[in-house]
């Protein structure tokens, strides 16, 4: 997604219909900042309030990405979620953040029927997608070799965020032996609302905040006009370009083309199934999703994309998302637009 994109004629534009009105912006100014996180790149765009140090935000930026890799990767061995995925059987304390979004990754497990599910990181580890890094190739060099029947098996009977016990009383978390928490579904969106909320608190109430895709906007620029990005499309989507308009929103996207390997043909998303313990296959090739935080976004990006091209859409419908999907036919790609979606096409109209 690109930040900031001045809408065309012949755009596709995406209006917010939550019928709030901006608040007029604090200075003339927009201060940009960017470095790298979570194994991608970040960037901010704000409207400092009189009196603030530029260089106060960038510690402030720094220092909420710095604790959201301390707490949630599955790459750092030193976080806290490496340590819990390391530890012997038994309940363990966590802390109060990390029970704070492992209870959301759940609720959102149990909303969604288990498209989200935060304890599918042997699973993801087995396919070549996590920590352990890529699966050795085959002796044809054609691609990696894929997993045996038996490993994925092994594998399922790590995960289900269903066998994942919680003492409320301790704030502890059962560790069964060998399960292998993974956020990285909602690890994203989290980091940026966790720094919208902190630009928020220190006055810049006007932003736009981009991890690795995945955007927040609040307010408007000092001109007035919306944070105008440009939505992700899958590789020869059919849709238009198409701008939105994040004034109070957020936006994520999920594509099976963004880190994927092939053998004999077939490709292998890292988006995975909890209910088979592999790679999707259902032919999605990538969902959009508008919502109020970049987390639930985020989260909603992926689930719509493993319940598939039937039930992902009918689930957008039933929960009122605002929601884009990109699917892959024998004729091609179509594309399916939720009622809410195409309201806020009604209103850039």
């Amino acid at each position: 997604m690109g930040g900031d994109a001045a809408p065309r004629p012949e755009n596709r534009v995406l209006i917010p219909t939550h019928g709030r009105q901006p608040e007029r912006p604090p200075s003339s100014l927009i201060w940009d900042f960017a470095g790298e996180t979570m194994g991608t790149t970040w960037s901010a765009r704000l409207v400092p309030p009189p009196g603030q140090d530029r260089e106060a935000f960038q510690d402030a930026i720094q220092a909420e990405l710095d604790r959201i890799i301390s707490l949630f990767s599955h790459w750092d061995p030193r976080s806290e979620l490496a340590r819990f995925n390391a530890a012997p059987t038994g309940f363990w304390a966590v802390s109060e953040p990390f029970w704070n979004l492992l209870n959301d990754a759940l609720d959102l497990a149990d909303q969604t029927n288990g498209a989200v599910d935060p304890t599918l990181g042997a699973t993801v580890d087995l396919w070549g997608f996590g920590p352990p890094g890529p699966r050795p190739m085959n002796s044809f060099g054609t691609g990696p070799n894929l997993p045996f029947e038996e490993e994925i098996e092994a594998t399922r009977d790590l995960t289900g965020w269903l066998n994942l016990r919680l003492n409320r009383d301790a704030r502890a978390v059962q560790q069964p032996g060998g399960m292998k928490l993974d956020l990285s579904g909602i690890a994203k969106g989290h980091a940026v609302d966790r720094v919208s909320d902190r630009l928020t608190a220190m006055g810049a109430t006007h932003h736009l905040v981009e991890i690795g895709g995945e955007l927040r906007g609040r307010g408007v620029k000092p001109d007035a006009h919306p944070w105008w990005v440009e939505l992700q499309q899958a590789p020869g989507a059919p849709a238009p370009r198409t701008v939105a308009a994040l004034f109070d929103l957020a936006v994520a996207t999920s594509g099976d083309w963004v880190r994927n390997y092939e053998v004999y043909g077939q490709t292998y998303s890292h988006t995975i199934s909890g209910r088979t313990g592999r790679p999707i296959d259902n032919g999605v090739a990538s969902v959009t999703v508008l919502a109020d935080t970049a987390m639930y976004a985020d989260a909603m990006a992926t689930a719509l994309t493993v319940m598939g091209p039937q039930n992902g859409p009918a689930f957008a419908e039933q929960v009122k998302l605002a929601a884009a999907f990109v699917i892959r036919g024998e004729d091609g790609m179509t594309e399916v637009l939720s009622t809410a979606f195409r309201a806020m096409m009604d209103e850039g109209a």
